[in-house]
């Protein structure tokens, strides 16, 4: 199918990635492959692509989009899982590393799998459709609490009670099975005269989604082991869409960099000092007024760049 949407930060992360011809590079969130075709078609015939997604149907597509290129290789599997996906290649360290987080264009137009508030579709939301847990079990088995406190913090929706009440209310009568019923639950949640940033259920529709994939606990995780599986001078570029994205990259950032005291001029760190590299972005790269203006993903998205610290 065709895409919609443009990668976000594109060139951003283009540029970020320093790419070398000859190179590792791994887009561990392949997805429509919008970035992947910028990373690839740099590389020469000893450059090599690593392209990880959980979804099944992503990499069929990303498949089909990179298919003039033979220095692909696509791995069904969760980027958390990055030391291990490397060491089954046999690959000890890369070049680079891309990780565009959050609900990829490809499952946004799919609209069958649940993840968008408009129309009418089954509540699924998984990006791993082999893995059990869907919004549909979300919805209707999670205690009233648990739904207020995963709406409140993975939403940031402030009418998370009311919602979280008023989903276990309508479960009673029978259970919720489509995004459209979500929706009027949600609707009918929220004051008519709240409803004036965007649509009324995109909240709580993005923490249900991060609840059943499982997207921030193992983040923290998962950037430090990406810095390790870099090589010398590779380099890191995430992209995150949530606050709660954004603080583990960043906080892990600053854990790698370490404490060094050495001039900021120095190549490399001589204080002895324990620093795994520095971060390449003092403040998050932002979408330009112009690409918030033609992809509204973007208007959300944040950019944190890792150096691996160049050998002595």
């Amino acid at each position: 199918m065709e895409f919609k949407h443009k990668p976000v930060l594109l060139q951003e992360c283009i540029e970020g990635l320093k790419i070398k011809p000859d190179g590792i590079y791994v887009d561990g969130t392949i997805g429509g492959a919008g970035h992947s075709f910028e990373i690839v078609k740099r590389l020469n015939e000893n450059g090599r692509l690593i392209g990880i997604d959980r979804d099944e149907e992503a990499l069929k597509a990303a498949k089909e989009k990179l298919k003039d290129f033979s220095n692909v290789t696509y791995v069904h599997d969760n980027h958390d899982n990055i030391k291990e996906i490397l060491g089954k290649l046999n690959i000890d360290k890369v070049d680079g590393i891309l990780l565009d987080l959050g609900v990829s264009s490809y499952q946004l137009d799919e609209r069958k799998r649940g993840f968008s508030y408009l129309g009418e579709n089954e509540l699924d939301m998984r990006m791993d459709r082999t893995q059990t847990l869907t919004a549909k079990d979300v919805v209707n088995t999670y205690k009233e609490e648990d739904l207020a406190n995963l709406i409140y913090e993975y939403g940031e929706e402030r009418f998370s009670r009311k919602i979280a009440k008023n989903i276990c209310e309508a479960r009673k009568q029978k259970q919720i099975e489509t995004t459209k019923e979500l929706v009027e639950i949600i609707e009918k949640s929220i004051p008519k005269s709240k409803q004036n940033d965007g649509h009324p259920a995109k909240r709580t529709f993005q923490a249900i989604r991060i609840e059943v994939n499982n997207e921030i606990h193992p983040l923290y995780q998962t950037m430090k082991d990406s810095i390790e599986c870099l090589k010398p001078a590779g380099r890191l570029c995430v992209i995150t869409f949530h606050s709660l994205e954004d603080r583990a990259v960043k906080n892990a950032f600053i854990e790698a960099k370490g404490k060094c005291t050495c001039p900021p001029d120095l190549p490399y760190c001589v204080c002895g000092a324990k620093s795994e590299g520095k971060i390449i972005t003092r403040k998050p790269i932002i979408a330009s007024k112009e690409e918030q203006e033609e992809n509204s993903r973007s208007k959300s998205a944040k950019l944190r760049i890792f150096e691996k610290i160049q050998e002595r």
